[in-house]
């Protein structure tokens, strides 16, 4: 069974930064590309960033050249390094496969992120 646990979260001023860390378990993460995504209240879960098996990257629009996205093989954890945080980044923050969860089959709980003005 898939087992995700994404941790970093906070509140932090506009400008700030934060670290998130997404520990994955029960997959063979190297073999895996990975996602972060977010959803805001009201709003449908947006992938935001994701990380191939050979760390590619990739961004959504909103977020490139302030987060990146990177992973340690070694300690199957995915990482998401958010910089000049925004108001609107505020919201749950998951890891996945890049299929919503198509192929892992469960989401973790999230971390929250708030970004006050």
């Amino acid at each position: 069974q898939v087992q995700l646990v994404e941790s970093g979260g906070g509140l932090v001023q506009a400008g700030g930064s934060l670290r998130l860390s997404c520990a994955a378990s029960g997959i063979i993460f190297s073999d895996n590309a990975m996602g972060w995504y977010r959803q805001a209240p009201g709003k449908q879960r947006e992938l935001v960033a994701a990380i191939t098996t050979g760390s590619s990257t990739n961004y959504a629009d909103s977020v490139k050249g302030r987060f990146t996205i990177s992973r340690d093989n070694a300690k199957n954890t995915v990482y998401l390094q958010m910089n000049s945080l925004k108001p609107e980044d505020t919201a749950i923050y998951y890891c996945n496969d890049l299929r919503g969860g198509y192929y892992f089959g469960s989401w973790g709980q999230g971390t929250q992120v708030t970004v006050s003005s």
